[in-house]
């Protein structure tokens, strides 16, 4: 198995901008609906980076001013420009930007990772693409979400049945994950759990760990990943796991800020074994208890 060879999957990007003018993208598929900017209603106490809550069909929105989260400067009309709204990891929020610009199709493989010197963990991106020539931004929209309202990690039950404890102790368990935030939360609950794990930021850097695992100790045979990731998504990934000897028996949870069962039949068809949507603790606690079941019971 090729480190290198990337497989390729279609991507729907929504391209917009802010005051500056450069092009930045989200994933078509976490945007609900773009809207011009509703009257806000600004609450005391409030984040900065938090416009105000908009009304939505009865519903209440907050309103992230995105320039000001991810250290832009503020909109020249703060009025102005427009509402994405966006629904990830569970939850609605609107994103006030200075205007949509277009939709665009690419394959995943034309997605990068951000260059060396980007901002490291402090930037705001996953990735980097180009559109005509002209370089975009791919946001990172959990680590902008997580900078206003850091994501309360539910502490899952420690005192779980012998079985289940004994069985995930025996789990080797390598997490995939573009987002820093999102990896560090699923390392969280692995280690509440009082689990150790492995690491990755792509898909590549997955194949090189379980490469270099083969063989050892540490093999690893449950791999949660993540599905949106530059260069190689989720579903790619695991398609290459499944087409390769040595790993085609992993078990596979994909883990998803998209609404799962959107995505469930896709993840199928890749050969994962389950999918689930970010984030909540108790859920893949019991996800990866199932799957480590399920890896005892194959004899890995």
């Amino acid at each position: 198995m090729s480190s290198t060879k990337a497989r390729a999957d279609s991507l729907s990007l929504l391209l917009f901008t802010l005051r500056s003018g450069k092009l930045m993208a989200i994933n078509l598929l976490k945007v609900s609906e773009i809207i011009p900017c509703p009257p806000l209603t600004k609450l005391p106490e409030s984040h900065p980076h938090v416009k105000g809550i908009a009304t939505l069909r009865g519903a209440s929105l907050s309103v992230i001013d995105l320039s000001r989260a991810i250290g832009e400067r503020p909109l020249e009309d703060p009025n102005g420009g427009c509402l994405i709204v966006t629904d990830v990891s569970r939850s609605k929020q609107g994103l006030h930007v200075q205007a949509v610009s277009k939709i665009v199709h690419c394959l995943t493989t034309d997605i990068k990772p951000p260059p060396f010197g980007s901002g490291g963990s402090r930037a705001y991106i996953t990735g980097v693409t180009s559109v005509d020539g002209t370089l975009v931004q791919v946001l990172d929209i959990e680590k902008v979400i997580h900078s206003i309202a850091p994501a309360q990690i539910e502490m899952v039950p420690t005192d779980l049945s012998m079985e289940d404890a004994e069985v995930l102790g025996n789990a080797r368990i390598l997490v995939v994950d573009d987002s820093q935030v999102a990896l560090q939360q699923s390392v969280h609950t692995l280690r509440n759990l009082g689990l150790q794990c492995h690491t990755a930021r792509s898909a590549k850097e997955a194949i090189d760990c379980l490469l270099d695992l083969q063989g050892t100790a540490q093999q690893i045979n449950l791999i949660v990943s993540d599905i949106e990731m530059s260069e190689m998504d989720g579903y790619a990934f695991t398609r290459t796991l499944r087409e390769t000897p040595d790993f085609a028996h992993l078990y596979v949870l994909l883990h998803t800020s998209l609404d799962s069962a959107m995505n469930s039949e896709k993840a199928r068809l890749a050969g994962a074994n389950a999918v689930l949507t970010k984030f909540s603790s108790p859920e893949l606690t019991q996800r990866l208890i199932e799957a480590a079941k399920h890896v005892a019971a194959n004899g890995h």
